[in-house]
């Protein structure tokens, strides 16, 4: 009952409004953006922003003294301070900006591998991770002389948590593992992992991209050691994202990038570091997109979320079982938890072929491995074609992919 009061609550037409690409044609048809894991839309609030930024605002941040400088900088703080209260951070100087989620885990990676892991040590990733939080953890690895382990996943597309605890020894130092599947929209059980991993003193470093612009998240109740997410996933510009860490381990590690904004003093027989989170900021930051993501964080506030995040789960049920009644259809990824993705095969149709016959109907989704090739090999498919949703999708929005997929199949008949 819960459930059916927050989505009357919910507006999805006045919402849509907030959202000026939703309102587009492409091919002569309404745009149906349904590739939302891949990038979401922004609102007006977010643009009017910018360009506000842009026409009034813009200046380096930190170091400067005239006006502008100040109020840039000011700005740039004040997303920061609206990204810890978002994930309920203890303080803001955890919040680390970058450029997206990718740079979030290279910096935990590099500042925390090249300190702590060595030779014969073990690292823990899981099996439907994005290479993103793949390829990193895979270089440090090589660099070090470490060990990759993988969580193995079962057929619905949900980790093996037994294994996983089987794998937890003296010599992990890392477990890296997603929030949300970019993949197989599967919810990790994250906070009894993370407590796990803490039992044996190791530290847990998750990649939240698809889970912020879906969940509630709070990272001192999960008690992640780190936490990355991009802001282009969750209505903000691209080139931000956030890498949150403990203090405790912020402090002991070194930084992997050198330049202005991140040293104390510089001679050039030695270098002492600013605090954090100078300390992980070199040079001029991504000044504009970071203030955009304290828009977005502001957009997100104004709204009612909960009530948002139910109409998305209800429409994820709704798309689901649509789907499953089509002949030829078949799902990858049923897990019990499920967030936002839904993954699909059609029997003797290349995902590249849905989407482009799907393009042609103004219907965006995304076709291909979707960054997350040994999930494609666990399911030995090449790609999948992918609809994820946002709270600004309907049920229309879903009727019509579902149409448009019969098409499909009767141009391949």
């Amino acid at each position: 009952m819960k459930a059916v009061k927050e989505m009357s609550s919910f507006d999805v037409e006045k919402i849509r409004k907030d959202f000026p690409v939703l309102s587009q044609t492409v091919n002569g048809k309404p745009l149906r953006y349904l590739d939302n894991a891949a990038s979401s839309q922004v609102p007006n609030l977010v643009i009017e922003r910018g360009a506000e930024y842009l026409k009034k605002e813009h200046s380096n941040v930190h170091r400067g003294v005239h006006y502008l400088s100040q109020k840039a900088t000011t700005e740039y703080e004040a997303a920061r301070e609206k990204v810890r209260k978002f994930i309920n951070a203890k303080e803001a100087k955890e919040c680390i900006f970058v450029r997206g989620c990718t740079e979030g885990v290279n910096l935990v990676a590099n500042a925390y591998g090249r300190k702590f892991i060595n030779e014969g040590d073990e690292i823990i990733l899981s099996q439907m991770e994005h290479h993103s939080n793949i390829v990193p953890w895979q270089m440090i690895a090589e660099e070090r002389g470490a060990k990759i382990r993988v969580i193995p996943m079962n057929e619905a597309g949900e980790l093996i948590i037994d294994e996983y605890e089987n794998m937890l020894n003296e010599r992990t130092k890392m477990v890296a593992v997603a929030h949300i599947s970019n993949s197989l929209g599967t919810i990790n059980p994250l906070k009894s992992m993370i407590e796990t991993a803490h039992k044996f003193g190791v530290p847990v470093c998750v990649d939240g991209a698809q889970a912020v612009p879906h969940i509630r998240v709070d990272v001192q109740d999960l008690d992640a050691d780190f936490y990355v997410f991009s802001g282009h996933k969750m209505f903000a510009p691209t080139g931000s994202g956030v890498c949150y860490g403990k203090r405790e381990w912020l402090e002991k590690m070194d930084s992997y990038q050198g330049g202005g904004s991140m040293i104390y003093t510089v001679t050039f027989e030695k270098t002492t570091y600013a605090p954090i989170p100078e300390k992980f900021e070199a040079g001029t930051p991504a000044i504009a997109p970071s203030i955009g993501l304290g828009a977005a964080i502001d957009y997100l506030n104004s709204i009612d979320l909960d009530a948002a995040f139910a109409h998305e789960h209800e429409l994820l049920e709704y798309a689901t079982e649509k789907l499953s009644k089509i002949e030829g259809v078949k799902l990858i990824g049923t897990a019990k938890e499920k967030a936002s993705v839904i993954s699909f095969t059609l029997e003797n149709v290349h995902p590249h072929d849905i989407g482009t016959i799907l393009d042609q109907e103004g219907i965006a989704i995304r076709a291909g491995h979707h960054c997350a090739q040994p999930v494609m090999q666990f399911y030995d498919v090449p790609a999948t074609a992918r609809a994820s949703l946002a709270f600004y999708n309907t049920k229309e929005d879903v009727d019509v992919l579902c149409d448009s997929i019969q098409k499909v199949i009767d141009v391949f008949a």
